[in-house]
């Protein structure tokens, strides 16, 4: 399901502010855009999201700065010192004379002093991210959430249209015998062949074409499939995957019923019920 949370936390040394966003997708992805220097975080991110979230493709965006008033490390390339400093020492030696670097000359000199601004030490870091990926997680399951409640109603509305269906074929197919006795009675007699209704051979025919047209079996467990769809709707885990699978079930024991029945009444209660399907498995795709 789609959604959007943003959270922040702030310690004595960084400001971290997450936004995440999520759209939908079968399989769960996860996308960081972060600093290159919080990449050796990218595990712990990834698992605290998919500790929340098991569908769809997520990006979680860090930014992360330093705190007003945190102390700026300063660093000193000790090696690069020494060498300036040798460096003037032999420039006395060629010159005849002793000349000493200043203060001045060290600072002018790029990479002895260098400020920490550009460092992150990413497991520091992550005590200041982990909150605020905490509390974008915890606005964007809220969100999803309220999605999901007004997706169950719709799912439940067009499944009980679906019932409906299955009522109407329920009430159609023991009809559809005697409709076939009294059609084959009427090509006899336009044959010329004026055979006993209650000729064996004539009863057999009848039998064989009962058993052949008899939906009983795909109607039952349409009913099983209806039940565990609402069961699934109310679970606590996430039912997106199983209710893809149960549509594909329904969508089967429709077709079995279209093609055994051999109704037109029937047939276009079918059409209609897998066209509601299709728009149900439609939004299936959109719940975790």
């Amino acid at each position: 399901m789609t959604g959007f949370g943003r959270g922040s936390a702030t310690s004595e040394t960084w400001h971290a502010a997450v936004e995440i966003n999520s759209v939908n997708r079968k399989q769960a992805e996860v996308v960081v855009q972060a600093s290159r220097e919080l990449s050796e975080l990218d595990g712990r991110i990834r698992k605290t999201v998919l500790g929340v979230v098991s569908r769809g493709r997520i990006q979680v965006s860090i930014n992360l700065e330093r705190s007003q008033g945190a102390l700026t490390a300063i660093r000193v390339d000790k090696m690069l010192a020494r060498a300036f400093h040798s460096a003037f020492i032999e420039l006395g030696h060629a010159v005849g004379q002793d000349v000493a670097p200043t203060a001045a000359d060290y600072l002018r000199q790029p990479g002895i002093l260098n400020t920490g601004t550009g460092e992150i030490d990413a497991g520091d870091a992550w005590k200041t991210i982990e909150p605020a990926l905490n509390e974008a997680l915890a606005a964007l399951a809220a969100m999803r959430e309220t999605e999901g409640s007004h997706l169950k109603q719709d799912l439940l509305a067009r499944l009980d249209l679906l019932g409906k269906f299955v009522a109407n074929i329920t009430a159609e197919a023991p009809a559809r015998p005697i409709r076939q006795r009294e059609l084959l009675a009427k090509r006899l007699r336009e044959a010329g062949l004026d055979l006993d209704p209650a000729d064996e051979r004539v009863a057999r025919e009848l039998a064989l074409f009962a058993d052949r047209c008899d939906v009983s079996e795909e109607l039952t467990r349409l009913d099983s499939h209806f039940t565990k769809f609402r069961e699934y709707l109310d679970a606590a885990e996430a039912p997106g995957r199983a209710l893809d699978f149960l549509c594909q079930e329904l969508f089967r024991e429709f077709n079995t019923i279209g093609s055994k029945a051999n109704d037109a009444g029937i047939a276009q209660a079918i059409v209609e019920a897998k066209t509601e399907l299709e728009k149900i498995r439609e939004q299936v795709q959109n719940v975790e």
